[in-house]
């Protein structure tokens, strides 16, 4: 899988690949020591000072797909971290992928019309096993 996760409901996997467009956001976890002259010091904080978000979204999508991934991301309450691939040439452990272990934490789901339904997702990189 390039990009996305695997669900399991009713002893099935699927793999749920969102829509093009994903945001990926970084952000280093820096503490500065400002002195007075303008001089600044500045060390990562922590071992894993880089945080990083996505962004997802699975638009135009049967209401039975848009209802598992639903179920699936409401089960893990923003509290059990599940993996979450994207494409990164940079990574030589595995072919052109990287995971992330990630939770949900917010997810709206939007009933468009007919059998037409979206989701759309925001996912938190964890630092546990």
């Amino acid at each position: 899988m390039a990009i996305g996760f695997t669900y399991t409901l009713n002893g099935t996997s699927t793999q749920a690949i969102p829509d093009k467009g994903m945001t990926r956001s970084i952000k280093p976890r820096v503490l500065v020591s400002q002195f007075g002259d303008g001089y600044q010091q500045r060390i990562a904080d922590g071992i894993n000072s880089i945080n990083e978000s996505f962004s997802i979204s699975f638009n135009n999508r049967s209401k039975a797909e848009v209802d598992d991934i639903g179920a699936f991301l409401e089960a893990k309450k923003a509290v059990t971290k599940f993996i979450f691939a994207i494409p990164d040439t940079n990574n030589t452990s595995r072919t052109g992928e990287r995971d992330y272990r990630v939770v949900c934490t917010e997810f709206s789901i939007r009933y468009a019309q007919g059998d037409f339904y979206s989701l759309t997702a925001k996912l938190q990189q964890v630092f546990e096993a």
